[in-house]
């Protein structure tokens, strides 16, 4: 199991804030530094997966795009299977997908129609919770195939935004809030 030797301080101090991006008034959060540092890193995914285990989970999936980063890496420490919720277009064979507004437009996700099994246990995990309509559409594709999603989880979320309020009856957790 990863390390969990790292502090939730000490992961909010590894975020690089940026300022104007990717449009002036914007304050950028920068994943870019804790994942460039191994012990970070380690401690990120410890803590994305706490309280979770192959006994609770069957499969993780991640949202595009760096909800895949973490995801995978969450499903090899767990030995489970790992499922990529992709942008529209991205995936090559037959889908569920779901379109979901954005603050500047809409967009669609999408999952493999047999990424899921009936039943599984899926912990839906991305980067940052914003507005919510990502996690929230790819939270309603997972139970479009059949999967039960036992939590999601976020390594950012900007509370002001009010983002987990989209997401449902699923259980929402993030490690840093802002």
């Amino acid at each position: 199991m990863a390390s969990t030797d790292v502090t939730l301080e000490e992961l909010q101090a590894g975020i690089r804030n940026v300022p104007d991006f990717p449009e002036e008034g914007i304050q950028f959060k920068d994943i870019t530094p804790v994942l460039a540092d191994a012990r970070l890193l380690d401690g990120c995914i410890s803590h994305l997966l706490c309280g979770h285990s192959a006994d609770t989970v069957d499969v993780v999936a991640g949202i595009d795009a760096r909800g895949f980063i973490f995801g995978a890496a969450m499903a090899r420490e767990l030995g489970v299977g790992f499922v990529p919720i992709r942008k529209k277009g991205k995936l090559p064979w037959k889908i569920i997908e779901e379109s979901y507004e954005l603050e500047y437009g809409s967009n669609t996700i999408a999952i493999h129609t047999d990424a899921v099994s009936a039943g599984q246990r899926v912990l839906l995990v991305d980067d940052l919770l914003a507005t919510g309509g990502t996690a929230a559409a790819a939270a309603n594709v997972v139970v479009r195939a059949g999967g039960q999603v036992v939590e999601v989880v976020f390594f950012i979320e900007l509370s002001f935004l009010a983002g987990r309020a989209k997401i449902g009856a699923a259980p929402v957790r993030s490690l840093v809030r802002y």
